[in-house]
């Protein structure tokens, strides 16, 4: 009788031994879950522009980020915090002007667009070059104007096979997973209003 209580006791030891263990383990895998949790809520607080995704086909902000030609215009877009704007489900065409048509601005602009102080200048510069849908160079010839994110219209005009949006000429076109980035040779300032 003796031998079995001894054993039963033991048995009762190992087995809260064990539960134990087990309880530390799923606290430990509980707060790990909680950490990679907290980790992908501070990670998606940045916004969809954020999210790492190879599969789909590039968005338009994307396209961007891979140009070594629009290194200047990530620039503005990180600048006046646009990235999320640029990555929605759109349709957006974006007229991207490249290093170069930034370069031709006078002295001093981009550096002083790129101010804090002048956010809201540069955002309102960007979006002039942002409208609402995903029309072709070919398309575009049909039309006068365009309606900006800017809430400003911009002139289309057609020179032989050439599309000239605000005075940039459309030079390539990029088909984006929400829309189309065509490239530009300037920038396309808006009206003082």
């Amino acid at each position: 009788m003796k031998s079995t209580i001894k054993l039963s006791t033991l048995g009762l030891i190992l087995l809260l031994t064990l539960n134990g263990g087990c309880k530390d383990r799923a606290q430990n895998e509980t707060t790990a879950a909680e950490s990679n949790t907290s980790d992908a809520v501070i990670e998606s607080n940045k916004g969809q522009a954020f999210i790492e995704d190879d599969a789909s086909t590039p968005n338009v902000l994307q396209i961007a980020i891979g140009s070594p030609d629009h290194s200047t215009l990530v620039a503005a877009v990180q600048a006046a915090e646009l990235e999320n704007a640029l990555v929605n489900a759109g349709p957006l065409m974006v007229f991207a002007p490249t290093n170069a048509a930034f370069d031709a601005l006078p002295a001093g602009t981009v550096e002083d667009l790129l101010k804090p102080e002048n956010k809201e200048a540069l955002a309102n510069i960007l979006k002039y070059h942002v409208t609402p849908g995903n029309y072709s160079k070919d398309f575009l010839k049909k039309f006068k104007k365009l309606g900006q994110a800017n809430n400003q219209d911009v002139p289309v005009e057609v020179k032989g096979d050439d599309v000239f949006i605000g005075g940039a000429k459309i030079i390539a076109s990029v088909p984006a997973g929400n829309g189309i980035v065509h490239i530009v040779d300037k920038v396309i300032l808006p009206p003082a209003q």
